[in-house]
């Protein structure tokens, strides 16, 4: 067997790849490139990771948020009432006009501006804007908000609100005082009491669609709390007449201001706190800075004679002099040191009572100097001198009664009469209190304390009940034909008071021919039932006396407070 020999494979030749297809890149660049997309791919898979696992409750929250929303619910301010439930301060439901100046086409704008009682010109300068919602009026009254819902014009919404409005106007102004355009309260019992009066928001959640209209709630609501009637120990009524014949006194007598207090004599409640000139709290503009001012708590003023009383008591329990202590008064000056004391004539020799009648200077003045001066600190402050009163009200003012260690003897004198020291007028119709009972301080109180069931306050007691009765005795004998407060006197009722006339500071002097007249009086004097005490601050012309300005105010007012009261008279005719 023939076996061919094949022949030799012949080696092919090897392909010679394309100039095209020839790598121009390093081979650690496209290895780079791969790292780097295998990274931004792992970055995105681990912040995917993050946001599903570790943020998830983060965005499922602001997911909800596109249509789950919290509405709160407003709550309804308290009102604010007197002693007998009369309204002196209360919301009324109002609501707000909004507006889409897209929506709203030109010929809705005419009617608009009519039914809200807007000029047409400032109706086109709001919804001129790029604005996408605007308030067009707010606080528009039931009346109107139904008239202009009727029309249905597009862009046009309402809101529900209340506006805060007071019954008595500027005859409690200064009392009840205003809130703001939110319904925050500014001045007053409306700021004192704020927190209790504004209540508590409710809240309610819901999904809204893309129009933004309710679809379902999300839970139960939670009912807004709306704000506690606040009750006050004012009296209406006295408070009206209060106001009307403090504002008479002051054109009679060309007055820059005055302020009037009266307090039941029983507990210290203020059922009339009065200051002119003064305010309308429903009118949020055209507001004098100078008329917010509670004169009656705020200001401070040396008291003059109308202090008196309260010495002459301290006198009395001390065992220093009785109501016929004799006390020489001639020549009607008292010189002490470099200083001279004068009363306003020779009274000679007289009784306690009859300085006290009299108002003499240089008899109390004998009488402050012949005592310690820390008794008679300690008993000026007994009587709430120098502290601040317990009212809630802000700014009420403590006056000033320096330390006793620093009075020199001329100041121990003067503070006798009134001078040397400061009082509000509240303070110091609350001093009086302890004359109108038993001798214990009725603090002045002005918010009626629903949980105490009418129970009577029983005070400190500063002094005796004899003492008391007798300084009622000689007040009486202070408003009689002899003394100077005779003006004060009521036909039907007997009364009992103090006159001061005190000089006016300007500066670190006294203000030539500028007086405050004060009168603080007691009625009935057997059976005190109110206390009222009487600032007029400059009276002009020839009577500028406590005796003949302020008197006459003391009598017009508890002259009709007592009937209101249901006093019967006790003068005989």
């Amino acid at each position: 067997m023939v076996f061919k020999k094949k022949p030799p494979r012949s080696c092919a030749p090897l392909p010679v790849k394309h100039p095209v297809l020839a790598a121009r890149l390093p081979v650690w660049r496209s290895r780079l490139v791969l790292a780097l997309m295998c990274a931004a791919f792992a970055t995105v898979a681990a912040r995917a990771c993050w946001i599903q696992i570790v943020e998830h409750d983060f965005h499922a929250a602001e997911g909800l948020k596109r249509y789950r929303h919290t509405v709160e619910l407003e709550a309804r301010r308290g009102t604010i009432v007197d002693r007998h439930g009369a309204l002196l301060a209360v919301s009324l439901a109002t609501h707000d006009v909004w507006a889409e100046p897209k929506r709203v086409d030109a010929a809705a704008r005419a009617p608009l501006a009519q039914i809200l009682e807007l000029p047409l010109a400032e109706l086109d300068q709001r919804l001129n804007t790029e604005r996408g919602l605007v308030l067009v009026k707010r606080h528009v009254d039931a009346q109107t908000a139904s008239r202009l819902a009727s029309l249905n014009l597009a862009g046009v919404t309402q809101t529900a609100t209340a506006r805060r409005v007071y019954p008595e106007g500027d005859a409690m102004a200064h009392v009840v005082g205003f809130t703001d355009i939110d319904d925050h309260g500014q001045e007053g019992v409306e700021l004192a009491v704020d927190a209790a009066l504004r209540g508590e928001s409710g809240t309610r959640e819901v999904i809204r669609d893309r129009l933004g209209r309710f679809v379902a709630d999300m839970r139960p609501r939670v009912p807004a709390r709306d704000g506690e009637t606040v009750r006050l120990t004012i009296d209406r009524r006295i408070q009206q007449l209060t106001y009307d014949h403090l504002q008479a006194a002051l054109a009679q007598h060309h007055a820059l201001a005055g302020s009037a207090v009266v307090l039941d004599a029983r507990n210290g409640e203020i059922l009339a706190l009065a200051n002119a000139p003064a305010f309308d709290p429903n009118q949020r503009t055209r507001r004098a800075v100078d008329t917010l001012r509670n004169r009656a708590l705020t200001d401070t003023f040396e008291p003059g004679s109308t202090i008196k009383p309260l010495l002459v008591a301290l006198a009395m329990d001390a065992g220093v002099a009785g109501p016929t202590t004799l006390i020489n008064t001639a020549p009607g000056r008292y010189t002490i040191g470099p200083n001279t004391i004068h009363d306003t004539s020779d009274h000679g020799t007289v009784t306690l009572t009859e300085a006290l009648a009299k108002s003499s200077n240089i008899a109390l003045a004998k009488l402050a100097l012949s005592m310690p001066a820390e008794r008679i600190w300690t008993r000026y402050q007994e009587h709430g001198l120098g502290r601040t009163p317990g009212l809630p009200f802000p700014g009420v003012a403590a006056g000033t009664l320096r330390p006793w260690q620093r009075w020199r003897p001329i100041e121990q004198a003067t503070v006798s009469y009134g001078y040397g020291l400061s009082t509000s007028l509240v303070q110091m119709a609350q001093a009086y209190t302890v004359f109108a009972g038993d001798g214990r301080l009725h603090r002045a109180t002005l918010l009626i304390d629903e949980t105490n069931d009418g129970a009577q306050r029983d005070g400190p007691r500063v002094t005796t009940p004899e003492t008391a009765a007798t300084i009622r005795a000689m007040l009486e004998q202070a408003a009689s034909t002899d003394g100077t407060g005779r003006a004060a006197q009521l036909a039907r009722y007997r009364v009992g008071g103090k006159t001061g006339t005190a000089w006016k500071h300007a500066g670190n002097a006294y203000a030539k021919g500028k007086y405050r007249a004060l009168f603080v009086g007691i009625a009935p004097i057997d059976a005190p039932r109110i206390i009222v005490a009487v600032m007029i601050d400059e009276p002009a012309g020839r009577g500028v006396y406590g005796g003949t300005v302020a008197a006459p105010v003391f009598a017009s007012i508890t002259g009709a407070a007592l009937p209101l009261l249901g006093v019967p008279p006790d003068a005989q005719s």
